[in-house]
């Protein structure tokens, strides 16, 4: 969520951002047992990111 939202933001979000899907926000979803992919997945769907920015940033891969 930092890297789509920035560090603040996303803190804020993941507290006060009500995911339609589950009717909680975020962090009690996650502390629900709603998997993080699920959550991410409706916290995408609810705030339009992009397909393409889903996955997160690109990265060089570890050597």
């Amino acid at each position: 969520m930092e890297d789509e939202f920035g560090a603040t933001y996303a803190h804020v979000l993941s507290d006060t951002l009500v995911l339609s899907a589950y009717q909680l926000t975020v962090d009690q979803a996650l502390a629900a047992g709603v998997g993080p992919r699920e959550v991410w997945d409706a916290v995408c769907d609810q705030q339009d990111v992009p397909a393409a920015r889903r996955l997160g940033r690109d990265t060089p891969a570890a050597r």
